[in-house]
């Protein structure tokens, strides 16, 4: 705003203050409507996030073209509140040519197929993303050092079907320890295994089982997972480490989630190893499709039944009673009632089971 002299004639010499002896000057900028919408970005290029490091992003540009590269990314404003993750499929703008010292910006991320999860623990209802758009989880556990647990396989089992992506598990340290008696636990479920020694891992079967897929890599920590995917992607250089004498525990030596390509096409994601799975963002309602040996006998359950032990007319927990469920049927509804009670009540446990 400016001041407009006064007359000449004026008694005083600036006069009496007058709103019409102020003359505003337009902003364009504080009188523009704001506006919803968000640029087109019509020049973006697809990328797939292949890792991912303390707000930068490895996206890969032109994945099998002549032009392959690997981008360096930064999420735009919009994302802000938005996860991104190793698998995702995302749009690309800005400097996307790979170059040394460039950054260009993820813009947009594609509809996901598929979504692993899990939550910190069992009392805790926020979900950690894992990857995006996986076709297999490969559960890798050790017949010994450190023993496996059947119960942490049962939380992977639920999460994969959570996820909607197909278990694959593998046995490894079979030089060790026969891996028979442990897997008896699983027989009534339609479950891929292989087994692995240190002399011998089975890189062909493997190769050909992940061959064109996306292929999540989990496990305790010191089972072997890492020494697993350095045999299969030759020249991937992921730290292994021991498992302790004292307390029976493998130190983490996997710290990021990477992806890898596989010789023969495909990817495998190796990702750090855990000592729990919490599943507390998962509803109760679908633990029971992950063990499919029980799933058949509890559709003859009456509507909203809990399967928990006091659950009326259970027909799982009747059969266990009459002794009809096989050997390990009453192992395998005890580690169903157990991951169904702690997700009920919400409250904290043992994330490994006994």
């Amino acid at each position: 705003m400016s001041w407009l002299p006064p007359d000449d004639d004026d008694d005083e010499p600036w006069g009496e203050f007058d709103e019409s002896a102020v003359r505003s000057r337009p902003n364009p900028k504080a009188n523009r409507p704001r506006s919803k919408q968000r640029p087109a970005h019509d020049d973006a290029v697809v990328g797939r996030v292949i890792t991912v490091d303390r707000g930068r992003y490895s996206c890969l540009v032109d994945e099998g073209e002549p032009g392959e590269r690997d981008v360096l990314c930064t999420r735009a404003r919009e994302l802000r509140s938005t996860a991104i993750v190793t698998g995702d499929r995302v749009d690309l703008v800005g400097d996307a040519s790979g170059d040394d010292g460039t950054l260009a910006r993820i813009v947009r991320i594609h509809d996901r197929r598929t979504l692993l999860r899990r939550s910190a623990d069992d009392t805790d209802a926020v979900e950690r993303i894992i990857v995006a758009n996986a076709d297999q989880l490969l559960i890798v556990v050790a017949t010994v050092d450190p023993e496996p647990r059947a119960r942490l396989i049962d939380r992977y089992l639920v999460a994969a079907f959570d996820a909607g992506v197909e278990p694959l598990l593998v046995m490894t340290k079979t030089d060790l320890a026969d891996p028979g008696p442990f897997l008896e636990q699983f027989r009534g479920l339609d479950l891929r295994v292989v087994e692995s020694s240190a002399e011998h891992p089975p890189v062909n079967d493997l190769l050909d089982q992940l061959r064109d897929r996306t292929t999540v890599a989990v496990g305790h920590s010191g089972v072997g997972k890492s020494t697993l995917v350095n045999a299969l992607v030759p020249g991937a250089a992921r730290a292994t480490g021991h498992v302790n004498a004292v307390t029976g525990r493998g130190r983490h030596t996997s710290s990021s989630t990477v992806s890898l390509r596989l010789p023969g096409g495909g990817w495998i994601i190796d990702t750090p190893g855990v000592r729990s799975f919490g599943l507390g963002h998962v509803n109760p309602d679908n633990i029971v499709r992950a063990f499919g040996d029980l799933a058949l006998i509890a559709e003859q359950c009456p509507r909203g039944c809990t399967h928990l032990p006091d659950a009326p007319d259970c027909e799982l927990v009747e059969r266990a009673a009459r002794g009809e469920l096989g050997e390990f049927g009453a192992e395998r509804l005890d580690s169903l009632q157990r991951l169904l009670t702690t997700l009920v009540a919400r409250v904290g446990g043992d994330n490994l089971g006994s």
